[in-house]
């Protein structure tokens, strides 16, 4: 799914096949943007925070996306469309001047703003390792603010650190040593920030390091516990547990753990976020 290691990748392969290239057509497929046209601007830069993905255009213009769950971008060479069964989910078509197109598939949010007002959209968010205005002493002031808050939780919070998603939250919980539900204030958090910063850019950066958490990645040890809901865990041969997501609470989503290897309370322990 994608985190944000995901879209800082996303946006080095955009750039490779859009920076700098004119659009000759553009088709924005949702009702609030069908008017509005980019054809005739230039692509200038994608810039990401956190799961956000700004893409720059010439004339003070950024289209925002969002992907979500499901979200991607494709871009097709000239003469070359999309999967038909692909098309039906597309939201937003730029066709280039050299004869590629760019489509955004299953994109829940756009927005079309001035440059200069992308803080409207993505101003609530908390420090990104990923930028080069990366502030850990913000991330750490943030993630204390509700000691409380259960660590997974706190992690999933993009207003108190931008970028970690489900995977992450609970590789870091297996790292941590502790319950995914052990109160975040109980913890180190100036390590955890560090820790999560540097898992984070290794997996964006090197090479075949994408989302590898144990150093290992062949099949099916490339996570710690992610996904290995009742198969041994890696360090010590328990088996690994998991719990599902609270319905609509992004609060509390499928979680799993290694019971001896991270001590602490349970997912009885878990409160609903909405509806409160």
């Amino acid at each position: 799914m994608p985190e944000g290691d995901s879209v800082h990748k996303l946006a080095r392969r955009l750039d490779r096949d859009l920076l700098g290239r004119e659009v000759a057509r553009s088709d924005l497929r949702v009702p609030a943007l069908a008017t509005r046209d980019l054809a005739g601007r230039t692509v200038l830069a994608h810039v990401t925070h956190g799961k956000h993905l700004l893409t720059r255009f010439s004339g003070d213009v950024t289209l925002h996306s969002h992907l979500l769950m499901d979200g991607e971008w494709s871009v097709t060479r000239p003469g070359k469309r999309l999967p038909a069964r692909l098309l039906p989910h597309v939201r937003v078509v730029l066709e280039l001047a050299t004869g590629s197109t760019a489509w955004g598939i299953r994109l829940h949010q756009l927005d079309l703003v001035s440059t200069g007002d992308e803080h409207r959209l993505v101003g609530h968010l908390g420090p990104d390792p990923l930028r080069e205005d990366w502030d850990p002493a913000e991330a750490v002031r943030r993630l204390r603010a509700d000691p409380g808050v259960p660590l997974v939780s706190a992690l999933l919070d993009q207003t108190r650190m931008a970028g970690l998603g489900n995977l992450w939250a609970n590789e870091l919980a297996f790292l941590t040593g502790v319950s995914p539900w052990t109160p975040v204030g109980d913890v180190d958090v100036e390590r955890l920030v560090e820790r999560a910063a540097r898992a984070l850019r290794h997996s964006a950066l090197v090479p075949g390091a994408y989302q590898v958490t144990t150093g290992s990645s062949r099949r099916g040890e490339d996570h710690w516990v992610s996904g290995r809901q009742r198969r041994p865990c890696l360090r010590c041969g328990t088996t690994v547990l998991m719990v599902d997501d609270l319905p609509q609470d992004p609060a509390n989503r499928r979680t799993w753990w290694c019971p001896h290897c991270q001590p602490g309370p349970g997912p009885e322990t878990r409160r609903p976020t909405v509806g409160r």
